[in-house]
């Protein structure tokens, strides 16, 4: 009788626990990071992770890295490469947490930086459990109130849950890419900086260069993103059968077309 007691007990607190998350936030960057791990091709990207910048960033608590790349550099789909990386790399750790956001100028009206922020809290609280007496005091108290967190309580929420782990990775893409009306782009970028100071945190972003963007990470480590050679070739061997039957014929013709094409990209 105790057991199903129990058994009932923690389905109630996994029932609430949910509840909680939802109405922090309904975006899910999983859905986007599962698409991208469809779209793009096996094998490429491993020259990011294999760079030194890369390793010395994951290695060492407390760093940045900044990978700033033109537009069509495949900035979005390594990023994704990295979130599966570091996944994979820290599935079991309890005390590692991970959280990543997909900005992108279609989807602005979810990307006011409180909206941003508290993404980043649902996802690190998936990893805690139970729930923090602090995020059920702040959800019973809004939802009495009929009212929602401000950016203030979720920075301060944020900041507690991020200091209860002891290695913590957060991936920004397309920061170029955030809301920029209202202030809204710089506001984001302060508050994260802020974070990262107070926590540790290791901080993984990518942008197009643009002054104002480069600004905030001078002194940080710094990884420019271009299609390289080894991933377009690993691209076009995987999809060159696709081309009419001629070209399958002509082992010479194929390698022709790979070379054109490889050197035609310029990092696209």
């Amino acid at each position: 009788m105790n057991r199903l007691h129990e058994k009932q007990d923690d389905l109630e607190a996994q029932k609430e626990f949910q509840v909680v998350l939802d109405w922090l936030t309904r975006v899910d960057y999983g859905a986007q990071q599962s698409d991208f791990r469809h779209n793009r091709q096996e094998g490429t990207g491993q020259w990011l992770l294999s760079s030194n910048e890369f390793q010395q960033w994951r290695d060492q608590p407390g760093q940045l890295i900044y990978c700033p790349g033109i537009p069509g550099a495949g900035k979005t789909i390594l990023a994704s490469i990295v979130v599966d990386h570091l996944c994979n790399e820290y599935r079991s750790d309890p005390m590692s947490g991970i959280a990543y956001i997909y900005c992108s100028f279609n989807k602005q009206q979810e990307q006011e930086p409180r909206d941003l922020l508290s993404s980043l809290l649902k996802q690190l609280l998936q990893r805690q459990t139970p729930m923090p007496k602090a995020i059920k005091e702040l959800y019973r108290h809004h939802t009495s109130e009929r009212t929602r967190p401000s950016l203030g309580e979720i920075r301060t929420a944020l900041s507690s849950i991020m200091s209860a782990f002891s290695r913590l990775f957060i991936v920004i893409d397309a920061l170029d890419e955030c809301r920029i009306s209202a202030g809204g782009q710089r506001e984001l970028l302060s508050e994260i900086l802020s974070l990262q100071k107070q926590t540790h945190m290791n901080l993984f972003t990518t942008s197009r260069s643009i002054p104002d963007i480069d600004n905030e990470f001078k002194g940080a480590l710094r990884l420019e993103i271009r299609a390289s050679a080894d991933d377009v070739h690993k691209y076009l061997d995987t999809n060159i059968s696709l081309l009419p039957r001629v070209v399958s014929k002509r082992p010479d013709l194929q390698q022709e077309i790979k070379t054109v094409i490889a050197k035609s990209i310029d990092g696209m």
